[in-house]
């Protein structure tokens, strides 16, 4: 794989993953970390080592999945997944429950179990599984959702209720929604085998 196609699996990795993370429940996990902890260091490394390992394990099926069926199946399964992201992405999310207000393992291990567990089966992870069939690249796409992940999650623990109440989340869910689109469309267009070249 030469350098252009890496550059594009990172940034559209990177972009898709940020858009859809916003509003999302594992970015309200992130805002709820922050307001009850306080301790915005741990609670970003915590977001990093969970999202790599997620990740990781959500490219490496996406990889699976592409030496499973033919170009022309995943082509139609890339395709229906970024529809059904699109959808999936216009649905409001609302935060998860059980976070403890004093954890018992610390600030980063509370936040690494609480958001590996749930981004699991989440639209960003699901995101994850899609990108790296289409450009066959699990280091590339994890270190683009990873970023995004970070893009997204950082500005949250940071600045906390400030930023969430001043971004038009129904807009950006829009937009995320018609990225989504875009990328579904770009799958029946190119075969994978042609987004890897």
């Amino acid at each position: 794989m030469s350098d252009s196609p890496r550059v594009e699996a990172f940034l559209v990795s990177a972009g898709v993953v940020a858009l859809a993370e916003i509003g999302d429940k594992t970015q309200l996990l992130a805002l709820l970390l922050a307001t009850r902890f306080r301790k915005p260091l741990p609670i970003v490394a915590g977001i990093f080592v969970a999202t790599l390992a997620n990740h990781a394990g959500a490219s490496a099926i996406g990889s699976w999945l592409t030496n499973i069926v033919g170009a022309d199946t995943m082509r139609w399964i890339l395709a229906l997944s970024f529809f059904a992201m699109a959808a999936w992405a216009l649905v409001p999310d609302s935060p998860p429950d059980g976070t403890s207000t004093t954890p018992r393992y610390g600030v980063f291990l509370t936040t690494v179990v609480a958001f590996f567990l749930v981004e699991m089966g989440d639209k960003t992870q699901i995101a994850t599984v899609a990108l790296a069939a289409q450009f066959h690249s699990i280091l590339w796409v994890v270190m683009g959702t990873t970023v995004g992940m970070l893009l997204a999650n950082v500005p949250v623990v940071y600045l906390g209720d400030a930023l969430i109440r001043r971004v038009p989340l129904k807009w950006v869910r829009i937009f995320a929604a018609l990225t989504f689109v875009a990328l579904g469309i770009l799958s029946l267009w190119f075969t994978p085998a042609a987004a890897a070249l």
